[in-house]
C-alpha cells in the first residue's frame, strides 16, 4: 500500500510511505512528477538508489516496515528526506575517500549506491543515527548538465 499526503509548513511538503520493497516505478513516478524532463533520468536513477537502499539495507525488505519519503520543491532546488526504519548507516571517512579514487565502482568499499548518490546529487546528508537521508537536486545549473540522459 502507498499513502500520500502534503502539508503546507513554510513551504508545501508531499509525503509518501510504502511497506518495504523493490517494486519502485510508481513510487519513482511520483517522486519525480515535478522533475523537468531533461533531469528526470538522471534524478530517478539516483532516487532508485536511495529508496533500495532504505527498503533493502535499512528495513531488510520487511513487509511491516515503511519507507517514507518527504519531498518539496524551491525555485529550482528539488529535495526528498527518505527515512528507514532500520539499525541505521553511519559512512566512515574513509567511504568519502574511496569516492575519489580511481577504482572501478563495484570495488570501492561503499560501493555503486554511495558514488552514484554524490554524482547525482547536489546534498547528500544523513541524520546522526543513520536512519534519514536528505537529499538535495539544483536543476538549473547552467555550468553541468545531466550526468545521465
Amino acid at each position: 500500500m502507498i499513502a500520500v499526503s502534503s502539508r503546507p509548513v513554510r513551504r508545501q511538503w508531499n509525503t509518501v510511505s510504502f511497506a518495504s520493497t523493490l517494486y519502485l516505478i510508481p513510487i519513482l513516478d511520483l517522486l519525480l512528477a515535478e522533475i523537468p524532463p531533461r533531469w528526470r533520468a538522471e534524478v530517478r536513477l539516483g532516487l532508485q538508489e536511495a529508496l533500495v537502499n532504505a527498503a533493502k539495507h535499512g528495513n531488510k525488505l520487511d513487509p511491516s516496515k515503511t519507507v517514507l519519503v518527504r519531498f518539496s520543491s524551491v525555485a529550482n532546488q528539488y529535495w526528498w528526506v527518505i527515512s528507514d526504519q532500520g539499525e541505521g548507516f553511519r559512512p566512515s571517512q574513509d567511504c568519502f575517500e574511496d569516492l575519489s579514487k580511481d577504482l572501478p565502482c563495484e570495488e570501492r568499499e561503499c560501493g555503486r549506491g554511495m558514488f552514484i548518490l554524490h554524482q547525482v546529487f547536489d546534498q547528500v546528508q544523513w541524520n546522526a543515527k543513520g536512519t534519514e537521508l536528505r537529499l538535495c537536486k539544483r536543476v538549473k545549473e547552467v555550468s553541468r548538465s545531466p550526468v545521465v540522459t
